[in-house]
């Protein structure tokens, strides 16, 4: 919902493509470091106290975002929204591991798949709706309700916490948790602010070298510590490695195109939310029929044929947007959309069972959270990243534009001499010329005209750029086939 608001939050507080990009860096980045911390909370203070505490911290985040008078603040409330979202997306599925039998699991998380794969496409609409009718602030209080709701079923519904003095709590590892935060936050604050402090600068070299530091100290004090946030030794696996290198590209390209879709119709199109939210509509249901067919599917073939084959559709989706303009129709964009989200509900389920029957039995809950967090943490790159690489090209590709305006390029003058006609004869005489003898009236509207054209080359760059990731993760894709059999 928030993603087809970013355009009009952006104007509200005058904030660039690199800032306003951590309304979503910064929810995935929070998402990612506290979801390693739920095993811990639900053995220390039990599912109910869990539960409500993180659907406060979030309702405080809504309230803070609609609240706020700043940038600051707004990227504030996504980073709470995001750590209570890490808390809860999987003490979700313990819970249904827990509460039911396992003939009935396949049913409980079929129906909760059900809001999952309708939340792409019921979210960016219903955002859009509001932003267009009511205030972008809306759309941080519209899920109020829905969190007051959740908070008082769970004072009925989850159990509270278990009594077992024989039983040693789980120690929590609060330096690796230190250590993730640092990292993370120091990477892509120093990624971020590249383009507008120089890549060169002490404060960005500052900032990386604090992040290699940084993630270096938690590989190996996550190796030795009998408690590890995060358990590396998975990763021995060499299938299981590359199915997590799948799920980082996998998490980059979903993420970042969900970002970069809505930027693009909004900023380039003209589309408003209302139009951009209902761009993505369809998408989101065919993922629905997709996901549960695709489910069935992954159980009876080899799991890197469904995830090559979704990789392939998503990064052809992604490199035929890469060729869109101005005036492409909206059921091409939207199609576009629908094809990748094809190769999701393809690839997912398969991706899921096929990295972690590579594991162990003993390893499988390890597994399970190391995918899920290498899946989120590709989200937060590669919004990051997607958003540095639309600034950095739509400058290159101004730049370009601007140089082509050269005296050997005759069209371009007489262009620029007709224009300078024009503006004279509205009252701007030709004594007001620059030194260069251009009028500056022309040079106003030339780069009324330049600059969104550089920013669609600059977003069909990125389209590229997402296209390229899917392909090379096919190569990884491979090597989960071997050995891999298909279940009878």
């Amino acid at each position: 919902m928030v993603n087809v608001a970013m355009v009009d939050i952006m104007g509200a507080f005058g904030l660039g493509q690199d800032q306003v990009q951590w309304l979503s860096t910064g929810f995935l980045a929070a998402m990612t470091a506290t979801m390693l911390i739920t095993a811990w909370m639900l053995d220390r203070f039990g599912f109910r106290s869990t539960f409500i505490g993180a659907l406060a911290v979030f309702i405080a985040g809504c309230i803070l975002g609609a609240a706020s008078s700043s940038g600051a603040e707004v990227i504030l409330a996504r980073v709470l929204q995001g750590g209570a979202s890490g808390i809860i997306q999987p003490l979700a599925m313990v819970v249904m591991s827990q509460v039911f039998p396992p003939d009935q699991r396949g049913k409980a998380m079929g129906i909760y798949g059900v809001g999952i794969v309708l939340a792409p496409a019921l979210g960016p609409t219903a955002g859009g709706i509001l932003v267009d009718q009511y205030d972008w602030r809306d759309v941080f209080l519209v899920v109020v309700p829905f969190c007051i709701a959740g908070i008082s079923m769970a004072f009925f519904i989850l159990p509270g916490r278990e009594k077992r003095a024989e039983a040693p709590r789980r120690g929590f590892d609060a330096i690796g948790f230190a250590l993730l935060v640092i990292a993370l936050t120091s990477v892509l604050t120093g990624l971020s602010n590249g383009q507008r402090e120089g890549w060169d600068s002490n404060f960005i070299l500052a900032m990386l070298a604090t992040a290699a530091v940084a993630a270096t100290a938690f590989i190996g004090f996550e190796l030795y510590t009998p408690h590890p946030l995060l358990s590396l030794r998975v990763f021995a696996v060499t299938r299981f490695s590359a199915g997590c290198v799948v799920a980082f590209a996998l998490g980059a390209g979903i993420y970042g195109s969900t970002y970069i879709v809505p930027l693009f119709v909004q900023s380039v199109q003209g589309y408003t939310p209302t139009r951009s939210g209902f761009l993505l509509m369809p998408a989101g249901f065919i993922l629905a029929l997709v996901f549960p067919i695709a489910g069935q599917l992954s159980d009876h073939l080899p799991p890197h044929v469904p995830i090559i084959t979704g990789l392939a559709l998503f990064g052809l989706s992604c490199w035929l947007s890469g060729d869109v303009g101005v005036d492409t129709p909206f059921w091409t964009l939207a199609l576009l959309v629908m094809l990748g989200r094809i190769g999701l509900g393809v690839m997912l389920p398969a991706l899921n069972a096929g990295a972690l029957r590579a594991l162990p039995h003993d390893g499988l809950a390890q597994g399970s959270g190391s995918l899920n967090f290498v899946r989120q943490l590709g989200g937060a790159f590669g919004v990051n990243l997607l958003s540095v690489l639309i600034d950095r090209r739509t400058i290159f590709h101004g730049d370009a534009l601007a140089q082509a305006l050269t005296p050997a390029n005759s069209a371009g003058i007489e262009a620029l001499t007709r224009l300078g006609i024009i503006f004279s004869h509205w009252g701007n005489p030709f004594g007001n010329r620059l030194p260069t003898g251009i009028h500056p009236g022309s040079m106003a509207y030339l780069e009324t005209v330049l600059v969104p054209k550089a920013r669609l080359f600059a977003y069909q760059d990125g389209f590229y750029v997402v296209a390229i990731v899917f392909f090379l993760a096919i190569v990884p894709a491979f090597i989960m086939g071997r050995g891999s059999k298909a279940s009878p």
